[in-house]
Formats: C-alpha cells, structure tokens, sequence
C-alpha cells in the first residue's frame, strides 16, 4: 500500500514524497481513511510506529481543501503531556503541511517565554499544539479562541489524565464545538480513559494495531540481577563501554537520582547530561540538540522528561532504576528500536524487586530473559534475596543462555569489583519457620547511590513532584487534579457532513 491509496490531499503527497516517506505504517494506513471519512477514533499503537502522521495527516487534509482561514480561530487543536512532545509533533507538522500555502502552526507549552506566545497567539493560527496548563492561562486570558476548532486531537491521552489534567481538558474541550471531530491516542482505554472517551467522542472507531504481546518485537529486552547499588554500578559501566552503543538513554526514578548519576557518568568519561522536569525549557532545549546532534553519548532521564524523545541513534535504553508502573516499561524501552530499527533494552533490578519485574513480565505478556555478564555475576540469589528455602523466581542464570563477555580492560573503569569481592558469602543462616515471612537475618545492603526506595507501591505512587511546577504557567495542572468528573465537553451526536 501506498500513501497515494489512502485519498490524501496532492499537496500533502507532494510533502511526504520530498520528505521521503514512501509507504505508510500499519496505524497510518489504518487510522487515516477512517479519519478522513470524518470518524471519531480512539487508537492504539506502540512508540515509533508513525502514530503522529497518523493524527495530523487527516486534520492538515482537511485544511488544504478548505477556504483559506482568515483569522476566525484555530481550526485544529493539539494537546500533549509535555512541551517535549508537543514541539516534537509541531515540527513534524510543519513537515507534513510544507506545501500547503501560508500554514500557521503556533505551539504553547510551559517553560517557554510567555512574552512570546502571547504575540504569536494574537496574529492567526491554523493549528495549535499545546499542553493543558499553559493553554487554560491563556484561555482565561481571553487570548485563545476555540469556537472555530473542527478537530480536536488528545494524544498519549493516558499519561495526560496520570498527571492530574483531567479538570484542564474538560475545561478546554468546553469551548470547542460539539460537532468537532475527536481523534484519542492511548496506550490504554481503561479506567478514566474509558471514561472521558464515552464523554467526548462521538460513536467512534476503536483501532488497536498491536496489543502488548507484539509490541517492540524488534528490541532484545534483557534483565541483569545486581546484589546492590554498588554492583548496578559496574553493571551500567560495562553497558556503556560496550563498542555496540551509539547512543544510550538511562533511566531513573528520581531527577536527584538522574543528576547525580549524570554527574558520576561524566566523571568517568562519558559524554553524559541529565534530563528532567526541574530543568528549564533553554536547557532542556540544549540538551536535546546535543543528544539529536551526536554530541552526548549518554541520556540520563526521568519517565515524564523523556516523553516524547525520538532520536534514531539511540541504540540502547537502560532501566538503571525500575520503573514505577509496569507501562512505564513499554514507553522507555520505546525510546530505541525507532523507526523500525532494532535495539536494545537492559533492565537492571535486584532480586528484592522479583516482584516488580512479575509485573512487568504479565502487563507485557512475556518473559525477560535474564542473563549475566562473565566477571559481574550475582553472588545473591532470590532464594537469598528472601531468606528462606524454596519459592519460585530464582535466577535464571546461565542454564545454556547467552553469557555477556566481560573484558579485562574494562576492570580499569572506575567500578571493578575489588580483590576477592567474588568470594564473599551471603549464605546466612535461614530461618526454620516454613511460612512466607522472610528471615530477619537477611537485611538487605545500606542503600548506596540511585537505589533510595520508591514512595508508595509499584503501581500506584509516581516520583516525588516530577513535573510538577515551580511558578505559574508551567505545564501542570493547579487545581485539583484527581477528580474525575466528565460533565463538560459532551459531544452532540449530530452527523457530520463533510464537502
């Protein structure tokens, strides 16, 4: 199939053809005649698969076969989770709509000059990209008309409602007309999602390209068991010096966690820079430049900072903390393996955390191979890590599987195990009581660098005041953000018809 199939606009042809964009993806070729018949969708698909031509293609079709806006109002309307992702589909906007003539795009996202947006906002915009917040200090300001909106897109809608935007969109969705159309992008549509779909969009089309069984089937996802933070240490350290890695995006679950492990990596010779939500827009933005341009070899980031990321060189992505809930998983492993390509993706946990690894395992329906490094192996096991006798999840190590080689020169790194660490003994002695209470004989190691506990359970608290903002116009919600009221917004579910 090809995109001259899917009955869009010449103009729009012309573009992707001089873009080089040949034949379009499963959830382009699924989503776009669909949306172009003037359907509500509500659509699923895995990062990296082409879920943002999928979104914008039908919306800028429309505005090249419509008269020419003449400063009414914004015709389509974008909202993101994040200005990271919001500037990442404006740009990928105005490649899609270069032919078409005089194509306004303005985007609005905390972090970034108000000054600024306020004068881009008072001259005429087709299409604008923007997060929740930022867009509600605007519209109380009266600088933002949405009466004139005929297609309202709500992507990565999910991760929109976890941040507490659930009042903002309703807010915002109020002022558009009831006869727009609604295109929903969501890794789920349970819940609170499911909810606001049944509020907002009209008798829409449910496609679902891949569930979590088959998604990144072109990433290896491997899991290496480390006895402490020391142990995760020069397991991370021998990862990055591998000669394999372009590029390599680190996650951790706080942004202290991500400074100081940033700092560390640099210290020891990587080209390494921390990103996360306390940073300012300027220096984000240079960030980002510096990782798309080659320049940094390493990314340490939180899940909300590293939304929205598409840097093709990336060839690994690394767990060094675990994630706070299991989908987390699915969108940082989707930071590599981009555009088709194949990557890898290493998950670093200790054996006290079997059971985070369980959840992860059943949410993306398979097994994590776990595997060890020759030289850095695990000297705890999990029946250790418990401290008791008998239960399942041990370790899965060797047995026939793939062995990492470690090379002797890579002892010189700053993180070698120190003389006779291999034949320390953890085998302390077990308790005798045969129910499922754990030895108090076994304490788990002082906690050292990046391994401070998480608040709250695996799938309920995020990391401390990630995102959140310091002063007004920032990209978080202010008002309560866990109420989930639907009343406003309510589609009409009169029939469109389009010329």
């Amino acid at each position: 199939m090809s995109f001259d199939t899917l009955g869009l606009s010449p103009v729009l042809l012309a573009a992707l053809k001089k873009s080089g964009y040949t034949e379009p993806t499963s959830v382009q070729s699924a989503s776009i005649p669909q949306a172009l018949e003037g359907h509500d969708l509500i659509v699923s698909a895995q990062t990296g698969s082409g879920k943002t031509a999928a979104l914008m293609l039908p919306s800028l079709n429309r505005i090249a076969n419509m008269p020419a806006n003449k400063g009414a109002g914004v015709q389509v309307l974008v909202l993101t989770p994040t200005r990271e992702l919001a500037q990442q589909v404006a740009e990928a906007t105005k490649t899609y709509g270069q032919g078409i003539q005089d194509l306004r795009i303005a985007t609005v996202v905390g972090g970034m000059p108000y000054g600024a947006q306020i004068k881009m906002l008072s001259r005429r915009v087709d299409v604008l990209v923007a997060t929740p917040g930022r867009l509600i200090d605007h519209l109380n300001a009266k600088r933002v008309n949405l009466s004139q909106v005929h297609t309202l897109i709500l992507d990565e809608a999910d991760r929109m409602l976890d941040m507490g935007f659930i009042e903002d969109i309703e807010s915002i969705v109020a002022k558009t007309p009831g006869s727009r159309q609604t295109l929903m992008f969501s890794a789920t549509f349970e819940g609170s999602v499911a909810r606001l779909a049944a509020e907002m969009l009209n008798e829409p089309k449910r496609i679902d390209i891949s569930n979590q069984k088959q998604k990144h089937t072109n990433i290896t996802q491997t899991l290496l068991y480390a006895d402490d933070a020391a142990h995760k240490m020069r397991l991370l350290d021998h990862l990055l010096r591998d000669a394999s890695v372009d590029q390599a995006i680190v996650f951790t679950a706080t942004k202290r966690g991500a400074d100081a492990l940033a700092d560390r990596l640099d210290e020891e010779g990587f080209a390494a820079s921390a990103l996360h939500g306390d940073m300012n827009q300027r220096q984000r933005t240079r960030t980002l430049n510096q990782l798309q341009r080659g320049r940094l070899r390493v990314l340490v980031a939180t899940d909300v900072a590293a939304r929205g990321i598409d840097v093709q060189g990336i060839s690994h992505a690394i767990n060094y903390d675990l994630p706070m809930q299991a989908e987390d998983y699915v969108h940082r492993i989707g930071r590599t393996g981009r555009a088709g390509r194949s990557g890898l993706a290493f998950t670093l946990a200790t054996h006290s955390e079997r059971h985070k690894i369980r959840r992860i395992e059943h949410f993306i329906g398979q097994t994590l191979n776990a595997d060890v490094i020759e030289g850095l192996e695990p000297t705890k096991t999990a029946e250790s890590s418990r401290g008791r006798k008998g239960g399942k999840g041990g370790g899965r190590h060797g047995g026939g599987e793939r062995r990492f080689n470690k090379h002797k020169e890579q002892s010189r790194s700053g993180f070698a195990m120190r003389k006779g660490e291999q034949e320390r003994s953890f085998d302390k002695p077990r308790a005798s009581f045969d129910g499922d209470r754990p030895s108090f004989g076994d304490r788990p190691a002082k906690a050292g660098f990046g391994d401070r506990p998480s608040r709250g359970g695996f799938g309920g608290d995020r990391p401390a005041k990630e995102g959140r903002p310091a002063s007004r116009g920032s990209d978080r919600p202010f008002g309560k953000g866990n109420k989930e009221s639907f009343s406003r917004g309510k589609k009409k579910s009169a029939p469109r018809a389009w010329a």
